[in-house]
């Protein structure tokens, strides 16, 4: 595993840090690499371009642990609106046509999930309020992990509502102990589960630690996904896991519209355009909005050229 992802995810959780970094006018340019743009008058030509490469497109409002009730309920007015948008820009089929061309993906923590009073509630009643919305519009919804104290409430929330809307979709990150197990709860018909290494600082206890462990934790975990009866998402960009996911889709005979690969929006162009190519659905997960420090130092953590990417841009234009 990268030695320096320890300290950039310490990183992450520095305000002083994020001082420095948000205040440095040179990182607004780096940004935009990983992130749409603040706003979504930002993020639409990004969605345009993406969708008429042939590519799927997610898209996440940035946020997280907000303990303020406004700021949840802005949230979800927020993707309320991003919901409208996306919809006039893909098909409007039913949430359960696969692959669904749009799909937003979104924190319970930023709709309210830590908020100290019946935070878990309020979290999943926001929930039902944009599954409502994209249901009517024809979009998907995903659920994002976050970490590993948040995984049951997420996850419960996501099967409280399942039976509205099983289409709904929700991430497991490979490098948790718990998620072979959760795979299996969650391979059943109509299940849609996105595949992640996972981005966060999390004890041993909880999780792998080393590169090796993740990776064979990813394995296993994507083999219970491909002999299940859901639609499995393959977010990774590890060339190793990549060539896995097709050749279990082979042995198990499950065709190109039965799973999805996806990366993130400024990371692996050419991979992304070479599996759109070869006939494979590829979704590209893409940010926008102000709060994109912690999504920022996630990316940097999981892959050192990204890190190598920022650091020469910094001193490159210093």
């Amino acid at each position: 595993m990268n030695p320096l992802r320890p300290v950039i995810l310490a990183a992450a959780g520095s305000p002083r840090m994020k001082k420095v970094l948000t205040g440095t006018p040179v990182t607004a340019g780096i940004v935009r690499r990983f992130v749409a743009g603040e706003t979504r008058r930002d993020l639409l030509p990004v969605v345009v371009d993406l969708l008429g490469s042939d590519r799927l497109i997610s898209v996440d409002f940035l946020g997280e642990y907000t303990t303020d009730r406004a700021r949840a309920d802005a949230t979800v007015a927020e993707y309320l609106s991003l919901i409208n948008d996306l919809a006039a820009l893909g098909r409007r089929d039913p949430p359960g046509v696969e692959p669904a061309p749009v799909e937003v993906s979104v924190k319970l923590s930023a709709l309210g999930q830590a908020l100290p009073v019946d935070g878990p509630a309020i979290a999943t009643d926001n929930l039902h309020t944009l599954c409502t919305k994209a249901a009517e519009a024809g979009v998907w919804v995903t659920v994002d992990a976050e970490d590993h104290t948040a995984t049951d409430a997420t996850l419960a929330s996501v099967r409280a509502l399942r039976p509205e809307f099983p289409w709904l979709g929700t991430v497991l990150q490979a490098y948790l102990r718990r998620t072979e197990s959760d795979c299996a709860d969650f391979a059943g018909p109509g299940s849609r589960i996105r595949l992640c290494k996972g981005a966060y600082r999390e004890p041993h206890g909880v999780a792998f630690q080393h590169a090796s462990e993740v990776t064979d934790s990813y394995l296993r975990c994507l083999e219970v996904l491909m002999r299940g009866a859901g639609y499995p998402m393959v977010a990774t960009h590890d060339p190793v896991l990549v060539r896995a996911a097709e050749a279990m889709a082979a042995e198990t005979n499950r065709p190109a519209q039965r799973f999805e690969h996806q990366m993130l929006y400024g990371i692996r162009e050419a991979e992304q355009l070479r599996l759109t190519e070869a006939g494979y659905a590829l979704r590209v997960y893409i940010p926008y909005g102000n709060e994109w420090y912690g999504y920022l130092t996630r990316r940097l953590a999981e892959r050192p050229a990204n890190l190598s990417f920022f650091l020469r841009a910094l001193v490159s234009r210093s």
